[in-house]
């Protein structure tokens, strides 16, 4: 059998199965703490199902899929359907590995710590100076990515970093979204530093790396389990051209930004053949 997806409401997993039936594709769900997962037991069916699964996602709450429940549901079902009623606390921290969440408590400890007057700036700030480049104070280049100057510029890229992060954590392991977090946030530091100076910071160059990685992995790889609507893409985009004509109202890491665009796809396109584990 082949993983179609993850989904923490099981009522809406078993709404996709129904519907699956009815088309003739057969599918088994499974549930554990991450979710409730739905095979498919006919892989020959695969690419007919990827294809209903991204048109479930693009509307699950389409009349299709309960009228599908209606039809076909199975009234011997084992399926918790409490777990998809979750308070948000918990559903939260399930979409989430612990990668995601050491990241989300580290920034909003630095914000914190900001917020009451200590210099924590000047510790994880880039380096000052190009002359200081090779000096052992590494990290620098990695934790600007930790420093956020408003509310709105935290909450913003934490939950960009949650809905993308979570997803590569989840399906693909800790490891490969510590290398997307090192390498989405070291590359684009260093061109920010070049385009504007060492007076920046900020998740969303990391963002944009998670951003492009998941649109293109998924495209070139729809089996790799990670999905992004073609809408929340175009937006970002439409975010990204509007920073670089200072159209946002604030000042913005464009470069930052889009470096981490092109590393994340780069990562993707290298990462095209490898098989979820």
């Amino acid at each position: 059998m082949i993983q179609l997806l993850v989904l923490g409401d099981a009522r809406m997993a078993q709404a996709l199965v129904d519907y699956l039936a009815t088309l003739g594709i057969s599918c088994e769900l499974t549930q554990s703490e991450l979710g409730v997962s739905v095979w498919l037991a006919d892989e020959q069916r695969f690419a007919q199902a990827q294809l209903e699964v991204k048109r479930f996602l693009a509307e699950p709450n389409h009349p299709r899929y309960m009228e599908a429940s209606w039809q076909s549901g199975r009234a011997d079902a084992r399926i918790d359907y409490s777990k998809g009623m979750t308070d948000p606390v918990t559903d939260f921290l399930h979409q989430a590995g612990p990668l995601t969440l050491v990241v989300i408590i580290a920034c909003l400890a630095v914000y914190a710590l900001n917020a009451i007057g200590l210099p924590i700036f000047d510790q994880l700030a880039f380096h000052p100076t190009l002359a200081q480049f090779t000096d052992w104070q590494a990290w620098r280049y990695v934790t600007p990515a930790f420093i956020h100057f408003s509310v709105l510029h935290l909450v913003f890229n934490l939950l960009w970093w949650w809905y993308l992060g979570g997803q590569i954590e989840q399906r693909l392991g800790s490891g490969k979204l510590f290398i997307l977090l090192i390498v989405g946030a070291a590359l684009p530091n260093v061109a920010e530093f070049f385009a504007s100076g060492p007076l920046f910071g900020g998740l969303s160059g990391v963002v944009y790396a998670l951003l492009g990685y998941c649109w293109l992995r998924a495209k070139l790889q729809p089996d790799c389990g990670l999905s992004l609507p073609p809408a929340l893409m175009g937006f970002m985009l439409f975010w990204l051209v509007l920073g670089f004509f200072d159209l946002l109202g604030t000042s913005t890491a464009n470069i930052a930004h889009l470096v981490g665009l092109l590393v994340g796809l780069l990562q993707g396109w290298l990462d095209r053949h490898h098989r979820p584990t």
